[in-house]
């Protein structure tokens, strides 16, 4: 049986709406608005019965406080009144009320209007689960869309239209551009099934290191976009970076892929490097770059090497002071290290003048290798071997960071019993500065072959 509550102060009218409707539904009468809200404020009535007209609240304001109840919002109201004139209908109705009925009542009246009310509201009912069913599928549908299939990450699509909102909200963070360095050899190697399985691992990693207000993409192969919200810290967002290369290489340790697969990470920041994705995805990808031009298997943030050419671009000089600042007047002895690109450049070179001259030259590639894989520990360890590299070399040799892990000596006019001589120096020199047992440097030696070779 359906529920109604009636709320009149004449006992009488009560009594006889109870009569006229008990045999159909289940009736609750009390006396006042203060009554009714009491009821109100634990029970949930398929229909009200309300009189206008009550000392102390009269039903208007018993209705409008009915509706400021969100589970009371769509009850149906109907009102109870003696004024059988066009003003008081009209009024009723601006109320919120969904019709009215005049006293005295007629009881087959009464019980004919609440039936045809409890009927609309049941196929109001109705329709709103239907809406609400259609809702949630084009909602699926259009989730489904908007998601990599293989991963679940969020596609290019969605992303681009989701932070551009976000951007324009005022919401700031940052922008990750995220690349599996030599992913391609995993497919290769082991076949699409392992390739497939490296990316749905490296979207757990991501989901490991954001929240779920992120949003996680994957661009397409093996490209994938974090934008972290409401984070611009460069030491926080730095760990987030880190803690996803260092998870990410230890699960392809863990699987035994014999591919060097590690992570390259550019970061670019909103508002400072873009106030819209295609900024952000720009600058994000040209830090990428760096990462992949300097080693791989690391992260840098757009801000950090856009600084540095502004800072270039606002000094004006002449070309004795370029001159004095390119070149060595030093007397100290120490490598040239250079970036990985300049480092690209002279090694090309060099090898030209091999082959010109036949000259001996050694070419070293130190790895740090750390039992607990921590990249932190590891970064702090590759700074001191530069700086043994630095200390323990001549002027006439150039050294670069290769990756997150590694570093290359060139060495000049060297045969490969005196590489091994200063490989082994540069290691006393290192183990001088950092004396942790989980810490070891290796070093692979050969000669550099001229470009004909």
């Amino acid at each position: 049986m359906k529920n109604i509550l009636i709320v009149d102060d004449n006992k009488i009218n009560l009594t006889a709406a109870k009569n006229a409707l008990n045999d159909v539904y289940k009736v609750t009468a009390v006396i006042s608005g203060e009554q009714a809200l009491r009821f109100l404020s634990s029970n949930t009535p398929d229909l009200i019965l309300l009189d206008i007209n009550m000392p102390e609240m009269d039903g208007y304001e018993v209705l409008e406080k009915i509706r400021q109840i969100d589970r009371l919002m769509y009850i149906p109201v109907v009102f109870l009144t003696a004024d059988n004139d066009a003003q008081t209908e009209s009024k009723c109705l601006e109320a919120g009320a969904v019709d009215f009925i005049a006293k005295p009542f007629v009881p087959i009246v009464m019980r004919s209007r609440i039936s045809r009310v409890i009927e609309l509201e049941e196929l109001r009912k109705s329709l709103a689960v239907k809406l609400d069913e259609k809702i949630r599928e084009v909602s699926d549908m259009k989730s489904r869309t908007s998601k990599d299939t293989l991963t679940g990450l969020w596609n290019r699509t969605y992303t681009e239209e989701t932070v551009n909102f976000l951007l324009s909200e005022g919401i700031k963070g940052a922008l990750f551009m995220i690349d599996m360095d030599n992913f391609k050899l995993i497919n290769d190697k082991y076949g699409h099934i392992a390739g497939d399985n490296t990316l749905k691992m490296f979207a757990d990693t991501m989901r490991n290191h954001s929240s779920e207000q992120d949003i996680l993409c994957r661009i397409g192969g093996d490209e994938f976009i974090m934008f972290i919200r409401d984070v611009n810290e460069k030491k926080k967002l730095g760990d987030m970076a880190a803690g996803i290369i260092n998870e990410l290489t230890e699960k392809i340790k863990d699987t035994g892929y014999d591919t060097n697969t590690s992570v390259s990470i550019g970061i670019s920041l909103s508002p400072v490097d873009g106030t819209e994705f295609s900024q952000l995805y720009n600058s994000a990808d040209k830090s990428l770059y760096f990462v992949k031009q300097n080693g791989k298997g690391s992260f840098h943030f757009f801000s950090d090497q856009h600084l540095q050419e502004k800072e270039r671009s606002e000094n004006i000089v002449d070309i004795k002071f370029i001159r004095d600042l390119m070149t060595r007047s030093d007397a100290n002895n120490g490598s040239y290290m250079l970036n990985f690109e300049s480092f690209n450049n002279v090694y090309n070179f060099i090898r030209r003048f091999v082959e010109r001259t036949n000259r001996m030259v050694q070419t070293i590639l130190f790895t740090v290798n750390d039992e607990n894989n921590d990249f932190s520990e590891i970064e702090a360890a590759l700074e001191s071997l530069e700086y043994a590299v630095f200390s323990s070399l001549r002027r006439v040799d150039v050294s670069t960071r290769y990756s997150s892990k590694q570093l290359i000596v060139i060495l000049i006019d060297s045969d490969k019993e005196g590489g091994v001589s200063v490989a082994q120096r540069i290691i006393s020199c290192f183990e001088g500065m950092c004396n942790k047992p989980n810490i070891h440097i290796t070093y692979d030696i050969a000669r550099m072959e001229g470009l004909s070779n």
